[in-house]
């Protein structure tokens, strides 16, 4: 992997391979997604992007799923999805992880759990700093537009999507430290703690890539728009 984060996609020497790698980062920043979306975001045609996304599959970079349908079922089979595997996400900026682990875990032997709820809560201290900065800017955002600029600005490659009478749902396609997360959970909790303090509201996590979800969401409930005077 190269310092620029590149996803170097194991292939053979032809001129396909910087196209595979636009596929993948492509599914990293936006989450798992259709042949047709991603045909559409990078200007292919659907039988490239699907002869692409076979060499990715037989790479086991990415794998298929049915697409998650919050609400009402329509008829017909769940489009299918197609969202990067771990192998496919360690390709990208986790190269340290087990160091990061044995940190982690000298941490929690020697300090004891208390410690690492305390080095949790210190690593996500940019949320409500970045927020401010963000709002101070933009105040046009809705509070999760600018939770998705802040956890995107810090490598989590956010967006929102909403959720029709429940409010909004942040999405974080990309965690940088989902393998540490996995053995600490404590990481997560203290990220959904600090959204939720940011936004003065309870919020739920829905999802977590550290679980082995395709992408990390959580609830944001829908706040009355203030009426102008």
């Amino acid at each position: 992997m190269s310092g620029t984060g590149v996803a170097r996609v194991p292939s053979t020497p032809d001129g396909d391979a910087p196209t595979r790698d636009r596929v993948a980062r492509t599914i990293l920043e936006n989450g798992p997604s259709t042949a047709a979306d991603l045909a559409g975001r990078l200007d292919l045609t659907p039988a490239a992007v699907r002869r692409h996304l076979e060499h990715l599959l037989a790479e086991g970079v990415v794998e298929a799923r049915e697409r998650k349908v919050y609400g009402a079922r329509g008829r017909g089979r769940p489009a299918k999805v197609f969202a990067l595997t771990e192998s496919g996400r360690d390709s990208f900026d986790q190269q340290y992880d087990d160091l990061a682990v044995q940190a982690m875990r000298f941490l929690a032997e020697t300090q004891g759990e208390e410690a690492v709820v305390a080095f949790a809560r210190r690593r996500v201290e940019f949320v409500g700093r970045d927020y401010a900065s963000v709002m101070a800017v933009d105040p046009d955002l809705t509070p999760a537009e600018a939770l998705a600029r802040v956890f995107t600005q810090n490598g989590y490659a956010a967006s929102v999507r909403d959720l029709p009478v429940l409010g909004e749902q942040l999405c974080q396609q990309h965690c940088p430290v989902s393998h540490v997360a996995h053995e600490f959970p404590q990481l997560c909790e203290a990220e959904t703690e600090a959204i939720a303090s940011v936004l003065g509201t309870h919020v739920q996590r829905l999802a977590t890539i550290a679980h082995g979800d395709g992408v990390c969401t959580t609830c944001i409930p829908q706040t009355p728009k203030k009426e102008k005077a």
